[in-house]
């Protein structure tokens, strides 16, 4: 019987985003496996990761819905089991508020990082007062709270800091200014907000008061959105692709870092490390920078080509 060919060491993964190399680590983290799909990830100021689980409420064990990791990966605290139907997304507010969607609950939720519920956006299992399924949720530079409502009512609402609904505007449709699942939001320098329009394969940018700006294409279904302190905007999509983009939606580099497609990301401002919700399989991975060669500490602004049309 011939003997099997030794199997050379698993090699290391990296991935290139404009002139910053990462290495890729995954699986990440040490939360128990079973307790629900990951879907989304945020990362306090203490650098905290908050991971986000969901699972179908009506025909699944009831299990811990939000998982708080160490910046080692080490389980801290588990919660929101009687708290959150359906996790769809969550954010830190500037102030450290958890955001979290609750998406076929119609609601926002607002949490501690330790879990107790402070309020919450929306009437609790009332479609269309105002949310029917939102999505995802960001924040302005004076507090504003953006919530992209995508799954059924294909809007964008604005509410104070106190939480006040102060307007809305998009409908369903394909056309510039229109939504077919608004399913992320961000808010840019100088307040413009940047939609995640998903299933026409688009961003689109806003003003603060609604007003369409532009419209930048180049992806597929784009799930998540965020913004780094320089003003970067970072974008996982379902090719599955992470895209770096300007402020003026120049691209600034593209990688593949996931198997499939990542649902949820998020930055550590500290370590530099970014965070990506894997449902399928469901999973962390985490991209570590490594030092760069010269002494740029950002990556270069020359677009390779512009998303902008």
């Amino acid at each position: 019987m011939t003997a099997l060919p030794q199997l050379p060491k698993r090699a290391g993964l990296t991935v290139a985003l404009g002139a910053q190399i990462y290495s890729v680590e995954r699986p990440w983290g040490n939360f128990p496996a079973g307790h629900g799909t990951v879907s989304d990830v945020a990362v306090d100021n203490r650098g905290h990761v908050f991971v986000l689980l969901r699972r179908d409420s009506l025909a699944e064990l009831p299990g811990p819905a939000v998982v708080e990791l160490s910046p080692s990966g080490s389980t801290i605290s588990m919660w929101g089991e009687d708290l959150i139907a359906d996790g769809h997304k969550l954010a830190f507010s500037p102030d450290g508020r958890l955001f979290i969607v609750d998406r076929d609950a119609h609601q926002i939720l607002i949490c501690t990082p330790y879990g107790r519920l402070l309020d919450a956006l929306g009437v609790r299992n009332g479609p269309n007062a105002p949310f029917n399924h939102p999505c995802g949720v960001a924040f302005g530079g004076d507090g504003e709270i953006y919530v992209c409502d995508g799954y059924a009512s294909s809007r964008i609402h604005c509410f104070s800091p106190e939480g006040k609904l102060i307007h809305s505007w998009g409908s369903r449709g394909t056309g510039p200014g229109q939504f077919v699942a608004p399913h992320a939001i961000a808010v840019l320098p100088g307040g413009r907000i940047v939609v995640g329009d998903r299933d026409n394969h688009r961003l689109q940018v806003f003003s603060a008061d609604g007003a369409l700006l532009d419209i930048w294409t180049g992806f597929h279904r784009p799930a998540d959105l965020c913004v780094d302190g320089a003003g970067l905007l970072y974008v996982v999509d379902q090719v599955p692709s992470l895209t770096l983009l300007s402020p003026s939606g120049d691209d600034l580099g593209r990688c593949r870092p996931v198997l499939n497609s990542a649902h949820g990301i998020a930055l550590d401002s500290q370590s530099g490390k970014i965070y990506l919700a894997e449902p399928n399989p469901s999973r962390i991975s985490v991209l570590v920078p490594r030092p760069l060669a010269s002494t740029r500490s950002n990556p270069r602004w020359e677009p390779n080509q512009p998303h902008r049309v």
